[in-house]
């Protein structure tokens, strides 16, 4: 009786046969991507490999997925390198993948293809935001390998245009896996912490594999995200980077770099002479002219005779002084006329003048002013006043009635 199998022992037996198998070990297999989908979780792709005859599922794990440089799209012919498994939950044959590459193009141009479309769709690479790079730096950063040959470039060309300008290094590493990250992190180092007027990015010539960290987004966003203008300098004349497309202004040499960063030492001081001469003659032009315009009002002016607007304002201070002594004499009149018909006035109302009439004050032993007879008693002495003299008298005797 033939053997009867359980579905488990199977897929095990299936299984173990593949795995046997060294054709489907370390394989590769082409076709065309559909199906494909990155598990956001997990980071593992899921896709499907298949040809006008058949297909088959693959996926990909995290840390495979990660190496790889472009973003799998449904339609597009790859290559694919892994072994040939079975699922046993699913019972399902799959392809688990190590390695992808797009058939018929490189890896590292699609990927640079696909980053650059993407970046321009943001507007990293637009005019508009670009910022101007400034004419008289004076600190230049660099963000370099501090022993390759594009650091030694740079500073021969800005010690032959400028000896007195300043720099700072940020070193990074330029090549390999830790490049994206150190370049991106010593720009947004320079823009914390240095006083620089202008960036410069870049380093020597090579392949498009070790030009690679200036392709990567990780570059490209933090030189997008400096406040400082930065300057692309990677490579030779040919190469063309995403860092290029993104910086202010792409140099096509570390020297050509520093040629654009720092302005000539002689240049400079053959504009400031020129500019000293052209302010020199301005100036002795306009004391020329000034002097002049003096020599013409000394001759036809008020300071052809100096003494004409003295005599002018001695005039005006006599008919000044005519009108002041006027003014005095008419206020002093007037003051006069008051005091007098005040003075009638307070003579109308002065007890004196009321004694001129016939009237007499009369006086009591204490000086006080007697208005009633109640207020002194008979033997004592009053004082009378007259209008001229006073006299003593002894009170003999009193009445209170007015008759």
């Amino acid at each position: 009786m033939p053997k009867i199998w359980t579905v488990a022992e199977l897929t095990r037996e299936i299984g173990q046969t593949l795995t046997e198998n060294p054709d489907f070990v370390n394989c590769w297999v082409s076709g065309e991507i559909s199906n494909y989908k990155n598990h956001r979780p997990s980071g593992h792709w899921y896709f499907t490999v298949k040809d006008e005859y058949s297909s088959i599922k693959g996926v990909m794990f995290r840390s495979r997925a990660e190496r790889v440089r472009f973003v799998p799209q449904d339609g597009m012919k790859v290559l694919v390198r892994g072994s040939i498994r079975i699922y046993e939950r699913d019972g399902n044959i799959q392809l688990y993948a190590d390695e992808m590459q797009p058939s018929g193009v490189g890896a590292l141009y699609l990927a640079f293809e696909q980053l650059k479309e993407r970046l321009a769709q943001e507007g990293l690479f637009d005019t508009e935001r670009k910022k101007p790079i400034p004419r008289f730096p004076r600190r230049i950063g660099i963000v370099t390998s501090p022993t390759g040959a594009a650091l030694k470039d740079i500073l021969k060309v800005m010690e032959r245009r400028n000896p007195q300008i300043s720099w700072i290094l940020a070193p990074a590493a330029v090549q390999g896996e830790l490049a994206p990250r150190e370049v991106a992190q010593a720009i947004a180092r320079l823009n914390r912490q240095a006083q620089v007027d202008v960036i410069i990015v870049g380093r020597g010539g090579g392949s498009l594999e070790e030009l690679w960290a200036f392709n990567t987004v990780e570059v490209a966003r933090a030189i997008a995200a400096s406040g400082i203008p930065v300057i692309s300098a990677v490579g030779h004349e040919t190469d063309v980077t995403i860092a290029d497309m993104v910086a202010d202004l792409r140099a096509p040499t570390p020297s050509a770099a520093a040629e654009l960063a720092v302005p000539l030492w002689m240049e400079l001081k053959a504009n400031l002479a020129q500019m000293e001469s052209r302010l020199r003659s301005s100036m002795a032009l306009q004391i020329h002219q000034k002097r002049q315009r003096v020599d013409s009002l000394k001759s036809i002016g008020p300071l052809s005779n100096p003494f004409w607007r003295v005599d002018q304002n001695r005039q005006r201070l006599d008919a000044l002084s005519e009108r002041l002594e006027q003014g005095m004499t008419r206020f002093v009149s007037d003051k006069n006329g008051i005091l007098r018909l005040l003075a009638a006035k307070l003579d109308l109302l002065s007890p004196l003048a009321i004694l001129g009439r016939g009237y007499s004050l009369t006086y009591g032993p204490k000086g006080n002013v007697l208005r009633h007879s109640d207020e002194i008693n008979v033997g004592q002495q009053v004082q009378v006043r007259l209008q001229q003299g006073a006299l003593t008298c002894a009170v003999l005797s009193k009445s209170s009635d007015p008759k």
